[in-house]
């Protein structure tokens, strides 16, 4: 089942002080934060990365595939009711994450 606009636009409204994006994805969608990945929006729930930093902040957090055959992600809906614990946590995700790669130059036309 598709992602609410509202859902979207609730997360993006509950944190007007980050740089937070949304992309599109196979009928879900990615949340980014300056760029990186930190979460997933599927069937509208919120799925934070789980990384050494955010396993540390929410050591007992609730865990569950965000689609079938995919790892077990943290389950952060509960997380919006607490906005700072929750930019703390995408903060942590996007420490452990890897930094974007370059896109590849595009080839002059022949």
């Amino acid at each position: 089942m598709p992602n609410s606009p509202a859902t979207i636009a609730h997360i993006l409204d509950t944190f007007p002080d980050l740089n937070l994006t949304v992309k599109k994805m196979f009928g879900e969608a990615a949340l980014y934060l300056d760029g990186v990945v930190v979460a997933f929006i599927c069937d509208d729930t919120l799925f934070l990365k789980p990384t050494p930093a955010a396993l540390d902040l929410l050591p007992d957090a609730e865990r569950g595939p965000a689609y079938p055959g995919s790892k077990d992600d943290i389950i952060g809906s509960e997380l919006l009711d607490d906005p700072a614990l929750c930019t703390q946590t995408f903060r942590a995700v996007q420490s452990d994450a890897p930094p974007p790669k370059p896109k590849a130059a595009k080839r002059p036309p022949r």
